[in-house]
């Protein structure tokens, strides 16, 4: 641990912030979901219940359980209020996102629509170094990518597996995506810090990867939704948007550059 990067540190202490949901383990909100689930979804009352659900609810797979839950979250929400307490976090989350997995996360939690988001949110973020290897490395030793390439499929699967099979551990699922996004930003802006002045677009790689380091600490840091609609979790995905947009900028400029670079090196030969 004494080895670690001062910002690896930061994360690791904030990691502790955003771990767990304090609104689930409430005794009141506990037993306000076991009240309801006993006068609501069972028998005639359940009926009732499943004749007056949406039918956008009902193909989401929102049961009557889950109904509970959220009517619950928002007593407890008022009790805390009134006692002048901040709001606690629920379920882990209150979000609004356009990936897919994501998306289909938010729309309906369940285990595996939970496991699918962390699980592509980690390949994304392997991928990144994988691209970061094939870009500085690969070009000119391409066995030494795919190597890579192999190595990083097999940490992946790796966490994949014990996540499913072992333990769904959040902590460590949050802790290993914050290493190797440490490791992406290291290696990108070592790259770009040495080739700034000869390739000057690898300032927008510089900014991208800074940016989304910095913003990720909104997935670490949580805090109440705003109107009620976003959180940290939310204005994350939101603000990933134009730095996304500014980092397929600097791949189309380096791209050119290196159709240019071949095409010199074709006319020397």
């Amino acid at each position: 641990m004494a080895k670690r990067t001062a910002p690896l540190l930061l994360l690791t202490l904030a990691v502790g912030l955003a771990g767990g949901s304090q609104g689930d383990r409430e005794p009141v909100y506990r037993d306000c979901v076991l009240r309801c689930e006993e006068r609501n979804c069972s028998g005639d009352a359940l009926k009732h219940f499943r004749s007056r659900q949406p039918i956008y609810m009902s193909l989401a797979g929102w049961t009557c359980r889950d109904d509970c839950k959220y009517e619950c979250m928002w007593f407890t929400v008022g009790l805390y209020l009134q006692e002048g307490h901040r709001v606690p976090q629920f379920h882990g989350k209150v979000s609004l996102n356009a990936w897919f997995w994501s998306t289909v996360f938010h729309t309906r939690d369940t285990d595996l629509t939970e496991k699918m988001d962390y699980f592509c949110a980690s390949a994304v973020i392997l991928h990144s170094v994988y691209l970061c290897c094939v870009r500085t490395v690969g070009l000119q030793h391409p066995s030494v990518a795919s190597a890579f390439g192999a190595l990083l499929l097999l940490l992946l699967t790796g966490h994949i597996s014990y996540l499913s099979l072992v333990h769904f551990d959040y902590g460590y699922n949050m802790m290993a995506n914050v290493a190797i996004g440490l490791v992406n930003l290291a290696w990108w802006l070592v790259w770009c810090l040495r080739n700034r002045r000869r390739l000057p677009h690898t300032r927008r790689c510089m900014v991208v990867v800074v940016l989304l380091q910095g913003l990720s600490l909104l997935e670490l840091l949580d805090f109440p939704p705003l109107f009620w609609v976003l959180d940290a979790h939310a204005i994350w995905h939101i603000s990933t948007i134009p730095v996304h947009t500014l980092f397929f900028r600097f791949l189309e400029d380096d791209s050119l550059y290196l159709l240019k670079e071949s095409g010199a090196m074709f006319k020397l030969d």
